[in-house]
């Protein structure tokens, strides 16, 4: 008589795992966005590297929203050192979402992996990311510093980016001004439009960024008496 076979039984913890990690790779944006949702529910240390995993190709904003989300539910000290390792990554959206990731779980031990590099980045939502991930990180002492560099990147871009680069020097407050005034009166008309543009919104939050734009435009065109006033 042939020995029976009995068939292996599933946990119901290992089915929950199985289908969240399947639906995380499904096709349709809808259920890998129902996907991140359960595993941010209901964390599991193995989801972590899956969720970093989808980061750096899901192509679905609310989706990679979903996936930071889902990440900022699991413990730091799991999710920060993996996140740092995707910095590396030569994926631009690796880096761009690990960063963004990482603004929003807010653990400051990350601020050494917020290089120069990154806050420079050829890529502009990799720059852009960074420099938001670098304003909530940065430790006490080192927002001059800070403001220097993202100073050097006063004229990047089209008007997000160059609003990104504004909203994070404006985050780190009145230390910025010195930073500020020099790139004033720099040489490139770029340089000095977006710097008055961003001291204006700095002085008066309320002004919006077109308006300050615009108020910029005409200093320049006026030269340096026109900035004086």
């Amino acid at each position: 008589m042939a020995e029976e076979v009995v068939p292996m039984t599933m946990p119901d913890e290992d089915t929950h795992t199985m289908r969240a990690l399947q639906g995380l790779e499904n096709s349709g944006p809808s259920v890998r966005l129902r996907a991140a949702m359960a595993v941010g529910t209901s964390p599991d240390p193995r989801f972590v590297d899956k969720l970093i995993e989808r980061c750096a190709i899901e192509p679905e904003f609310f989706v990679r929203d979903m996936l930071t989300w889902a990440l900022t539910r699991h413990p730091s000290s799991m999710t920060v050192p993996k996140l740092i390792d995707e910095l590396r990554s030569e994926r631009a959206q690796a880096r761009s979402q690990a960063l963004h990731t990482l603004s929003k779980i807010g653990d400051r031990r990350a601020w050494p992996a917020i290089t120069r590099a990154l806050l420079v980045d050829a890529d502009d939502e990799v720059a852009r990311s960074a420099w938001r991930a670098a304003v909530v990180l940065v430790p006490g002492g080192a927002e001059s510093e800070l403001a220097a560099v993202l100073a050097t990147q006063f004229g990047r871009g089209g008007r997000e980016t160059r609003l990104s680069l504004s909203r994070a020097l404006i985050a780190l407050g009145e230390v910025v001004m010195p930073t500020l005034r020099a790139a004033m009166t720099g040489l490139d008309p770029r340089v000095r439009e977006h710097a008055i543009a961003t001291e204006r919104l700095l002085r008066d939050p309320d002004a919006g960024f077109e308006f300050a734009i615009e108020e910029a435009r005409r200093l320049v065109a006026l030269g340096p008496a026109g900035q004086e006033e």
